[in-house]
């Protein structure tokens, strides 16, 4: 009588790319650059959606000339934030968004609690120095420079429903110079937020950090 064959392993799922909703009021300068990391195979994802603040935005555009559907869900257009917050989950859950990426998006949101731990943001500076209402942009570089900091970067961190709070991620820290303006010292930052959003993004996916246990 044959020995009947050991039960073979079951073959793995395959790892379905993570599906980002992203979320601009602006350029969407780090919506192109996670575009780009997807396109060259350096992250795995998708881009379904992308979300605009602002009617006149840029990131409209580039949205559009990647091929990537764009919807437009202006702030004053609805009466309170929780109306506003409800139509972009209503088109990220129709989406099948995994994960919602603010890319210089001005908007507060009221997250709800099926997308609590799945929305991030990133903030140029490192918090929680140097965040809140009003700290964005331009705005946190003179504040930073004003302070004499000897370092600024970015911070990576799960939103909540307060301004630049929540759960911290990763940070990439750069020095801040003696001749630095403003504008000298963001292209700094930005530079590092084109390595950390991906890095970050890539962390959550394979489940190397989440809302209740960040890193």
């Amino acid at each position: 009588m044959n020995e009947s064959a050991p039960p073979r392993n079951p073959e793995p799922e395959p790892r379905h790319p993570i599906r980002l909703g992203v979320l601009v009021s602006g350029g969407g300068t780090t919506m192109v650059n996670l575009a780009q990391r997807i396109a060259a195979g350096a992250l795995d994802a998708a881009i379904p959606l992308v979300i605009a603040s602002n009617a006149k935005a840029k990131g409209i555009e580039r949205a559009a000339n990647l091929g990537l559907p764009v919807e437009i869900v202006v702030r004053k257009n609805f009466d309170s934030t929780e109306a506003f917050s409800d139509r972009c989950f209503e088109l990220l859950r129709a989406a099948d968004v995994n994960l919602v990426v603010l890319a210089g998006f001005l908007s507060l949101l009221r997250i709800p609690d099926d997308f609590e731990g799945k929305v991030i943001n990133i903030h140029p500076a490192l918090l929680p120095k140097f965040g809140g209402k009003g700290m964005y942009g331009h705005h946190v570089h003179e504040a930073v420079l004003a302070a004499g900091e000897s370092e600024s970067g970015c911070t990576v961190h799960f939103a909540d429903n307060v301004y630049d709070n929540g759960p911290i991620i990763l940070q990439a820290k750069v020095p801040v110079l003696p001749d630095d303006t403003p504008d000298t010292l963001a292209e700094r930052v930005m530079a590092a937020e084109r390595d950390a959003y991906p890095k970050a993004i890539a962390m959550i996916a394979a489940g190397e950090v989440s809302f209740s246990s960040p890193g």
